[in-house]
């Protein structure tokens, strides 16, 4: 595996220990919130609001409803900020921050109430894509039971008051993966050709069907690693501090950044030989095989 180009994070570093632990806070506040109101909704019938890239790529009242809530504390809070949220997009800002928000990560569990959703917030300095940006704060909250991850720069990643820390590294065949699939049927063939050259090459995998959630569970050392194509920025803001914080690394192949074509995340040592493998399946061509 190349070296993987790590971020300077000069313009995180500017920013004081204090700001990131309120931001930090202001993340987790806000999740929680979100989190009450999409749990309470469940209470009740979820409608389909719309759906976007696909039938079964859905939109329901509760992500769009939790979504105006998050705007409606950050304009609050932090009124110069930006804000890039899944249902509505990037609001720009003044400050050089933005907040990246998924209302509902995985929103067809909700839907079918299945407690594999959350809620994901996080604050970037600089542009908010992945391999651009530096990721500040971040939460990401379990509103079935109330499980929830946050992380600031430099501050470490927690649960419950208890460190994050990543697995140790382990011989691929001894790996635990997770992974995800996305939406639309080509996409979907191109990454079960590459789970079909994953599989026998591991211990086994797990997909639960939120990324976020996934990526945070990595932190936690629950799995040795976790690769998927399709992530979108929101995805993946808060999980990719959570890793970082706990020791670990999210990238792309040969170098390059995570991102929309393949985001692979673990123990350093644990991913040089996932992406070895992962490159010899052409893993981050699936969106144009």
């Amino acid at each position: 595996m190349r070296p993987v180009e790590q971020k300077t994070f000069t313009q995180a570093a500017q920013i004081s220990l204090e700001l990131r632990a309120e931001l930090r806070d202001l993340a987790r506040d806000i999740a929680h919130e979100a989190g009450a109101l999409v749990k309470e909704i469940r209470r009740g019938e979820v409608d389909v609001a719309a759906t976007k890239s696909t039938d079964t790529d859905v939109v329901t009242v509760a992500d769009t409803s939790a979504e105006k809530l998050v705007r409606e504390l950050l304009a609050q809070h932090r009124p110069d900020d930006g804000i890039l949220g899944e249902e509505d997009g990037l609001a720009a800002g003044t400050s050089g921050l933005t907040w990246v928000v998924d209302p509902i990560d995985g929103t067809v569990n909700y839907l079918h109430d299945i407690s594999e959703y959350s809620v994901s917030v996080a604050v970037v300095v600089g542009p908010p894509n992945p391999g651009e940006w530096q990721v500040i704060a971040g939460c990401v909250y379990r509103p079935d039971d109330g499980e929830s991850f946050e992380a600031a720069y430099e501050l470490g990643a927690y649960r419950a008051g208890e460190k994050l820390e990543i697995a140790p590294p382990v011989e691929l065949g001894r790996a635990l993966v997770a992974t995800g699939f996305g939406y639309e049927a080509e996409m979907r063939a191109g990454q079960a050709r590459v789970l079909q050259g994953v599989l026998p090459r591991i211990a086994d995998i797990r997909r639960f069907g939120s990324a976020a959630l996934e990526l945070a569970n990595v932190a936690a050392g629950k799995y040795d690693a976790f690769y998927e194509t399709g992530l979108n920025p929101w995805d993946m803001a808060a999980g990719e501090l959570m890793i970082t914080e706990a020791g670990g690394i999210v990238t792309g192949l040969e170098g390059k950044p995570a991102s929309f074509a393949l985001t692979v995340a673990g123990n350093p040592e644990t991913l040089e030989q996932l992406t070895k493998l992962l490159a010899s399946l052409d893993a981050d061509q699936v969106v144009s095989d």
